[in-house]
């Protein structure tokens, strides 16, 4: 079941005993305990039949005493047990699970990773609960995912600030969710989100990011690269090198592969690109300027300037100078 199915069942009034939330992705657990949080029950209601505990300092008899109460002036109370993850002694609540109250809404969020389904309390929940596992984008559908979402605020976006955001932000759907709802509060309006409103509100340049790094290099433009990478050495946080390399490594990966396809035409690589059309004309530059053996040397450069990056081999010198060393040897 998804987290928006959750919500879609609270709001046709139909609910479970049990909920757990788990998972490596905290901004699906973040929208079920939030909607859990601010709209099961009615401002009146949860004055007396909303309780909210976090797993640091939440004391397990306390937790079983407030499911076990029953809902004052009310047909149920909420529960929720945030940052389930931190409780001590948190197996001790499979005494609830095993009989919960009906008129009780208990509501477990545990970020960050799953629980070990071999444990009593799991096998429990499996019976009782209704769990939810909250699974990280795959980074190579993020830029869909991004897209989807703006789509569904009411806003229409075109590829290259999607990719924009999808290489600055990366896979962290709660910062890119954020930026987002900060840049439609000054489009004032305007319902198309292009690169100039990243740059202008959200403070990534359209100039001088990872995107256009990579098509820098497609293009075998030393100059245009060595100008982003001057401008990442002014601004750290526009490219820091544990950025930047794994997400050069990704694009050229993807472009790596099509060799391994018998049609390499621009309407075959549509999908293989998810129909990104700058990335589509990025590849096919990158793929005439360098062939087989070119890209596979810039992996291999890639690989090698990422460990650099983290002191291995390499001591004292500073990302920026690692990075143009790198795409010199790539380009030349």
């Amino acid at each position: 079941m998804s987290a928006e199915k959750i919500i879609s069942d609270w709001k046709k009034k139909s609910f479970k005993s049990l909920y757990w939330l788990e998972g490596e992705e905290d901004y699906y657990i973040d929208m079920v305990m939030d909607h859990a949080e601010h709209y099961i029950l009615d401002e009146a209601e949860a004055g007396f039949n909303l309780t909210v505990f976090y797993g640091k300092d939440a004391e397990w008899p306390a937790v079983i005493n407030a499911c076990k109460r029953y809902p004052m002036f009310a047909e149920r109370q909420v529960v929720l047990l945030k940052e389930a993850q931190q409780m001590k002694d948190i197996d001790k609540l499979e005494s609830y699970f095993e009989n919960p109250l009906h008129s009780t809404i208990f509501v477990v969020g545990y970020k960050g990773k799953t629980f070990d389904k071999r444990t009593k309390l799991y096998k429990l929940l499996k019976q009782s609960a209704e769990i939810f596992n909250s699974e990280k984008v795959k980074d190579y559908k993020l830029a869909e995912w991004i897209g989807e979402y703006v789509r569904s605020k009411g806003y229409t976006i075109n590829s290259k600030a999607v990719s924009l955001l999808d290489e600055h932000i990366g896979n962290d759907l709660n910062r890119i969710v954020n930026e987002i709802e900060k840049l439609a509060l000054n489009l004032k309006g305007k319902r198309d989100i292009t690169e100039d409103d990243i740059e202008r509100y959200i403070g990534i340049s359209k100039e001088y990011n990872v995107f256009e790094l990579q098509a820098a290099i497609a293009k075998k433009d030393l100059g245009k690269a060595i100008t982003i990478i001057k401008y990442f050495e002014g601004n750290p946080k526009a490219g820091p090198i544990q950025m930047v390399l794994p997400a050069l490594y990704s694009s050229f990966s993807k472009v790596y592969t099509v060799f391994g396809m018998n049609d390499r035409s621009e309407a075959a690589l549509k999908p293989h690109f998810y129909f990104n059309a700058t990335a589509v004309k990025n590849a096919l530059e990158t793929i005439r300027n360098y062939g087989y053996d070119g890209i596979e040397r810039i992996l291999l450069l890639l690989h090698q300037y990422n460990l650099k990056g983290v002191g291995v081999g390499d001591t004292g010198t500073s990302d920026a100078s690692l990075m143009r060393e790198m795409v010199v040897k790539m380009i030349s």
